[in-house]
């Protein structure tokens, strides 16, 4: 599969069952950075400042030729060599407001977003992309309905930035959100069930992903 209009998400939490998790974490991002994705999203937004810091390190280390986009933290994105930083919408108009110099020097500037007047201010904050979701049904958000396509459609026609969607994405479905005109879309746990299939690991947890696996790469 081609993932140059993919994002990667991390979610080291996949692999909690694993008897070493933050090597079962980093060697997937490692797998998976080999397939040249768009870029890698580093969303672990329930680490302390600290810890991510030093987990963004080591994943710079590691994958120093894939764009790696910081997440919620843009004190480690001054100091980190990195492409990029994503902020929740809120969180990117408070530091827009009251700590504007710690986005300074950001070459790309994410937010993301749930409806189109969302989609207008982020730009408005300064937002150089924006991740749009939830377009389907995902396990990540139980019993949050899916707000479809026409919704993607709408966010993208009323922006001048990039716009990915985020949500339920599947390889079978990336056609049609790049359709809809998406620049491209954000994937997590199919990505991560396909390359744990491939390096021989499928566990009870990831058994669900076997129908997916021959797609994938």
């Amino acid at each position: 599969m081609d993932l140059s209009r993919v994002i990667i998400v991390s979610d080291r939490h996949l692999f909690d069952r694993e008897a070493d998790p933050e090597a079962a974490f980093l060697s997937y991002l490692e797998r998976i950075a080999a397939a040249k994705p768009r870029a890698v999203l580093l969303r672990e937004k329930d680490m302390t400042e600290a810890d991510y810091f030093a987990l963004a390190r080591r994943v710079r280390t590691l994958l120093p030729s894939v764009p790696l986009i910081l997440h919620s933290f843009p004190r480690a994105a001054k100091e980190l060599p990195c492409e990029g930083l994503h902020l929740p919408l809120a969180l990117l108009r408070q530091i827009k407001e009251e700590q504007p110099s710690l986005l300074e020097g950001c070459s790309s500037l994410g937010a993301s977003v749930h409806a189109v007047d969302e989609a207008v201010r982020a730009v408005s904050f300064g937002a150089s992309y924006l991740i749009a979701g939830n377009v389907y049904e995902t396990a990540c958000k139980p019993g949050l309905a899916a707000r479809g396509l026409p919704f993607l459609e709408a966010i993208c026609q009323a922006v001048p930035v990039p716009v990915y969607a985020i949500g339920g994405i599947t390889p079978e479905r990336l056609p049609e959100v790049l359709v809809a005109g998406a620049a491209g879309a954000c994937m997590r746990s199919a990505l991560t069930h396909a390359s744990r299939l491939l390096a021989g690991a499928a566990g009870a947890c990831m058994r669900s992903a076997l129908t997916h696996a021959s797609r994938l790469l």
